[in-house]
C-alpha cells in the first residue's frame, strides 16, 4: 500500500530564473546542477557558496567520472560534453551520432562498472537508449521509446532501467554484457496517473537506483519522487514542493531534488532530509 514518507526537513538550497536538472555531488561534497536554457552548470560548495562552474548550450543530465571529470548531456548540441574538474571544456565524449544513428537530444546518463556510458536520446516515439565504451565501441541498446528520459542500472549492473516519459512507465532490459541486451525490453512499472488525465501531469523524468535496491523516480508533473521496490511496486511517495520535478541525487538520509515552477523557469534546488 502506498504511504507518505515522513519528511523532516525540506531546505531550498537555491532559487534561480531557470528550471534545473542534473544534480550530482563529488567526493569533496560539492553539489553540481544544470540549468538547461540557462546554459550554466552551477556549483555549491560545502559551505553553501554558489558559483558558475561551466557553460554549455543546453546542459541536462550529469555524471562524475572516477577521475573527477564530468560528462554532461548537452541536449542543444546532440552530444555529451566532457569537462575537467575545474570546469574547463575538454571536448565531446560523443556527438551527433551513436553507432551510425543520428542523435537528437541526449538527456541523462549512467556508467557501468567497466566505465561504459549508457544514455537516453529523448525524442517522441522514436527515442533511443545508447551506449559507448572506453574501447570506442558504440551500440544502440533500445529503440522506439516515447521520450526515454532517466536511466539507471541495477545494483549488480545486470539490468538497465529507463523512464519512458510519455507512457508514464519504467522499462527494463537484462544485460548479457556491456551495452548488450540479453532480451527484449519489458514494462517493469506503471506509475500513478494524475487525476486530470493530462499526460503532461505525469512524465517520469530522472531516476536513481538506491543502494537499498529501491528505484527513486522524479515524477515531473506529479510534484513527487516515487519509490519503487525490486518488483516495480510503488511503496512510497515524497512530495517535493516543485510543480515540475526533474531529477534527483541520493545521499545518505537525504535526497537532492531539482525542478521548478515552469519551463524555461523559474526553478531551484532542494534538500529533502528523511
Amino acid at each position: 500500500m502506498n504511504k507518505m514518507i515522513s519528511v523532516t526537513i525540506v531546505e531550498r538550497l537555491a532559487e534561480l530564473p531557470w528550471y534545473t536538472e542534473g544534480p550530482v555531488m563529488d567526493a569533496q561534497g560539492n553539489l553540481f546542477f544544470t540549468t538547461l536554457t540557462g546554459g550554466i552548470i552551477f556549483k555549491i560548495n560545502p559551505e553553501g557558496k554558489m558559483s558558475h562552474w561551466a557553460y554549455a548550450k543546453c546542459p541536462n543530465g550529469q555524471y562524475i567520472l572516477p577521475d573527477g571529470d564530468h560528462l554532461i548531456c548537452d541536449s542543444g548540441q546532440a552530444g555529451i560534453a566532457r569537462f575537467g574538474g575545474d570546469g574547463g571544456f575538454k571536448g565531446y565524449a560523443i556527438k551527433d551520432h551513436c553507432d551510425g544513428q543520428a542523435l537528437g537530444a541526449p538527456n541523462d546518463l549512467t556508467a557501468d562498472a567497466h566505465g561504459g556510458i549508457y544514455f537516453t536520446d529523448s525524442v517522441r516515439e522514436t527515442g533511443k537508449v545508447c551506449y559507448f565504451g572506453t574501447d570506442g565501441s558504440q551500440r544502440i541498446v533500445g529503440r522506439d521509446f516515447d521520450f526515454p528520459n532517466g536511466i539507471a542500472l541495477s545494483t549488480d549492473g545486470k539490468r538497465l532501467f529507463v523512464a519512458e516519459s510519455y507512457r508514464n512507465r519504467i522499462m527494463t532490459c537484462a544485460l548479457r554484457g556491456p551495452g548488450q541486451p540479453a532480451g527484449k525490453w519489458e514494462e517493469w512499472a506503471m506509475l500513478p496517473e494524475h487525476p486530470s488525465g493530462d499526460i503532461i501531469q505525469n512524465l517520469p523524468d530522472g531516476i536513481r537506483m538506491g543502494r537499498d535496491g529501491l528505484l527513486y523516480v522524479a515524477h515531473y508533473g506529479m510534484q513527487a519522487v516515487q519509490i519503487l521496490d525490486e518488483d516495480g511496486k510503488l511503496v512510497d511517495t515524497i512530495r517535493t514542493g516543485y510543480p515540475l520535478t526533474s531529477n534527483l541525487c541520493l545521499l545518505p538520509g537525504e535526497i537532492i531534488v531539482t525542478g521548478g515552477y515552469g519551463e524555461p523557469g523559474p526553478g531551484g534546488v532542494s534538500s529533502i532530509k528523511l
